[in-house]
């Protein structure tokens, strides 16, 4: 049971647009890390419903929060209500800030990209001062650190909406070439299943990889090279000093990133190589731990990405 003995700690949400991951820290206790899955339907009165009860959950069996930082990978306006979320489309017009308060009555919160959290975490975490990060997951994230702040300073890097094939996929957002459309986990699949001629689950392409499959190779090297594409537009643009690759997708695939590493090195030119790519050192939790950063930013300095205050 919680009690007004145990300190306040910090939360991070990573809210995704099939799962949640929970993580509080405080000190003196083991954290506190839960994953749950969004019911379907999308409908945003059911999932803020789940989401209460695992607040709830986590207040009785681990203590109170008195700071709560959350990932987003939706678009929202300056007052905090959602504009347009493709993976979860009915939340459009969710007045987020709102329902964050009647969640968290008690704690200062406090809104952010989800790929710029990562990025921040990415560097942090690094002890780097200028990171480009990718995330390939449900869409594609992503986030620039640069002198150790994010940037851009107004609004968040869509680094998975950057145009890599004008005539290529067409994206949720609506228009064709984004990169989300080619490298995200589901596109990938789904071009995993053409070149097996059957549907593919996750698991399927990981053994595929395993196994060598051409189906499988091709899907997964089609998504590099895209994922390289970027790598290298935002090296002529920004030079970060290095560039890292995460994500619910990337991260369990072996050798997703090494491949998208050497496609990028090899896209470089004379006298402008492309930033060396790395794995996540956070793995897929990147953005789950820039939300924790988030949280523990709203008891001292400023965060640096842009951010909604609840």
């Amino acid at each position: 049971m919680s009690g007004p003995h145990r300190p306040a700690g910090v939360l991070g949400v990573d809210v995704g647009g099939t799962k949640v991951a929970l993580r509080a820290e405080a000190p003196g206790r083991p954290p506190y890390d839960r994953t749950f899955r969004w019911p379907h339907g999308a409908d945003p009165a059911a999932d803020l419903a789940v989401l209460s009860a695992e607040v709830d959950r986590l207040r009785d069996g681990w203590g109170p929060v008195g700071a709560v930082g959350v990932a987003m990978p939706a678009t929202t306006d300056a007052a905090g209500t959602v504009t347009t979320w493709p993976g979860r489309p009915g939340w459009a017009g969710l007045d987020l800030a709102g329902a964050l308060r009647r969640l968290f009555p008690d704690a200062a919160t406090a809104v952010a990209d989800d790929g710029d959290l990562a990025a921040l975490a990415e560097a942090r975490r690094a002890d780097a001062d200028d990171v480009v990060y990718l995330g390939v997951g449900t869409g594609i994230g992503g986030g620039v650190v640069l002198a150790g702040r994010s940037v851009p300073g107004r609004s968040s890097a869509e680094i998975g909406h950057m145009v890599v094939a004008l005539d290529g996929e067409r994206c949720d957002c609506g228009r064709r070439g984004c990169l989300q459309s080619i490298a995200s986990g589901p596109a990938t699949l789904r071009r995993a299943a053409v070149g097996r001629g059957g549907e593919v689950s996750f698991d399927d392409l990981r053994a595929g990889l395993d196994e060598r499959r051409p189906w499988a190779v091709a899907a997964v090297d089609a998504s590099c090279r895209a994922l390289a594409a970027a790598v290298v537009s935002l090296g002529e643009l920004l030079d970060p000093a290095g560039a890292r690759g995460g994500g619910a997708s990337a991260a369990p695939l072996p050798g997703f990133v090494p491949l998208a590493a050497e496609r990028a090195r090899r896209a470089g030119r004379p006298g402008r190589p492309a930033p060396p790519v790395r794995a996540a050192t956070l793995g897929a939790s990147s953005s789950l731990h820039g939300a924790v950063e988030l949280a523990r930013d709203l008891t001292g300095t400023p965060v640096c990405p842009p951010s909604v205050p609840i």
